[in-house]
């Protein structure tokens, strides 16, 4: 029986102190929550709160006449307590309980000492970077994947790496709709860690996947550079023209951003788990700088959309194109430069939920997500807004010119959707794909980004092809035609 009991609350912590006769142990039940804290309870009495049921082998032998236990409730935000480094998973509720029953260590319990955590869902975490999004996008994660989550048993190892760690040594998980329970054959401190859904046969789809993906996209980047020589050696147009050499000219650094940047992949994943820390780091950077390459490029497109179509000044800017390349390929550098000189770079890997390696790459380290999360996340954010808006406002210029007659006579209408295609694959769409990777649909939908990313270098290919080859004259591009018109237009309302 309970001969004593005392409850003691402070700012993150609720502790119960309890005086046990062994005669009346086996019957001992316990419920606990973070705002209430632990508190003995019947059988009767168990409800949507977490519960712990503490087995006579967990006390000593009879000779005692009382048994002290104490049992905390712990909030590790609020005491910046148990916080493992490079820890991949979410603590339920930030909660951890504490078990300590007399003086001694309590371990290797013939009948176990069984934790329900309670709770109406399970949360989705945010993964750490990299995550699996960069394995099926054969890209680098635009933001950090929300995941389902599978719950694992944990109690706090001291002994775990340099300042401990969490461990599901003698714990067994049983997972529920609105609880799980776990069963450990020892006394410590335990809680539920959620971590990402991702198991070792998905891992290894999705990697086979990427790698698949960046070998198409290398092809067909490649393709689209034969293509490009073929126009500009067998066409004068492509030489002379202003328009079409701009247009082409921008075309062609986007996708050697992506053959770049699928290369670095490539050569991040084949290297990182050899490489010394320096090379890691070099690595970390070339493949952050080819991507942010790869987005400013994207961005580049828009802009150059939004001066052709609206202020018809793409052309008439002294040596445009030259200026696009430094924006295009050197803003970035300064990215790279600054990211590098705070130690953003380095060895990452990504691994499974119990614990295997899937993939080691060079990377931003995740002591750093800051860098991520503006470099990568807010920047393409406000790239895809922008781009979005530019394209919405040359589909309606283009809506406009259909319907007045004005573009009739030049483009025929599977020609205008397929440039409308192209130019919204150019301007990133597929790229946004990875914002709708959460929830239960998670791995389909990174499934499909993976093939429509692997497929970009696809459709720019196609799309290039089928505007450009083979009557260079009747089909310098949909956008000169626009061009032309434009001027037609702006002369006629002079």
């Amino acid at each position: 029986m309970v001969q004593f009991a005392e409850q003691n609350s402070t700012a993150g912590l609720r502790a119960l102190h309890l005086n046990i006769s062994r005669a009346m142990a086996q019957g001992l039940l316990l419920a606990f929550s973070p705002a209430e804290g632990p508190a003995v309870i019947s059988s009767a009495e168990e409800g949507t709160a977490g519960t712990i049921r503490l087995p006579s082998g967990a006390f000593p032998s009879p000779s005692s006449q009382a048994v002290r236990v104490v049992v905390t409730v712990l909030n590790i935000q609020q005491l910046t307590m148990f916080q493992e480094d490079n820890q991949m998973g979410k603590v339920l509720d930030n909660t951890v309980v504490g078990i300590v029953v007399g003086d001694g260590d309590v371990s290797e319990l013939q009948d176990p000492v069984q934790l329900t955590f309670a709770y109406q869902q399970l949360p989705h975490v945010r993964h750490a970077l990299p995550s699996p999004c960069l394995l099926v996008r054969c890209r680098f994660t635009l933001r950090p994947c929300l995941q389902n989550v599978t719950p694992l048993c944990v109690f706090w190892e001291p002994s775990k790496g340099q300042a401990g760690g969490w461990s599901s040594h003698g714990c067994v998980t049983q997972p529920k709709d609105k609880e799980t329970v776990c069963t450990c054959d020892h006394l410590s401190f335990f809680t539920l860690l959620l971590n990402p859904s991702l198991d070792g046969s998905t891992a290894q789809t999705l990697v086979a996947v990427a790698n698949a993906g960046c070998g198409v996209a290398v092809a067909f980047s490649i393709f689209t550079f034969a293509f490009y020589i073929f126009l500009r050696c067998s066409y004068k147009q492509f030489r002379s023209e202003d328009t079409l050499r701009i247009n082409l000219g921008l075309h062609m650094n986007l996708v050697s951003s992506l053959l770049l940047l699928n290369l670095a992949f490539l050569l991040s994943s084949g290297l990182s788990s050899r490489a010394p820390p320096g090379l890691c780091s070099a690595l970390g950077g070339l493949t952050h700088y080819c991507l942010l390459c790869c987005f400013t490029w994207t961005a580049l497109e828009g802009c150059h959309l939004y001066l052709l179509f609206v202020k018809v000044l793409g052309t008439y800017i002294h040596h445009y194109l030259l200026k696009l390349c430094i924006v295009g390929w050197g803003f970035p550098v300064l990215v790279v430069g600054v990211a590098g000189a705070i130690g953003s770079y380095g060895k990452h890997s990504i691994g499974t939920v119990d614990n295997q390696t899937i993939i080691d790459l060079c990377w931003i380290n995740s002591e750093h997500l800051l860098v991520h999360y503006i470099t990568n996340c807010g920047y393409f954010g406000l790239i895809f807004l922008f781009n979005t808006i530019i394209f919405g406002v040359v589909a309606w210029k283009n809506c406009h010119l259909w319907r007045s007659g004005v573009m009739q006579g030049h483009c025929k209408a599977w020609k205008v959707v397929l440039a409308a295609m192209g130019l919204f694959c150019l301007l990133g769409a597929t790229w946004a794909l990875s914002f709708l990777s959460y929830g239960s649909s998670s791995t389909p939908m990174l499934v499909l980004a993976a093939i429509l990313n692997s497929l970009q270098g696809v459709f720019i290919f196609v799309w290039l092809v089928v505007l450009y080859y083979p009557r260079a004259e009747e089909t310098s591009s949909s956008l000169s035609h626009i061009v032309r018109n434009d001027k037609t237009m702006a002369v006629s309302q002079g």
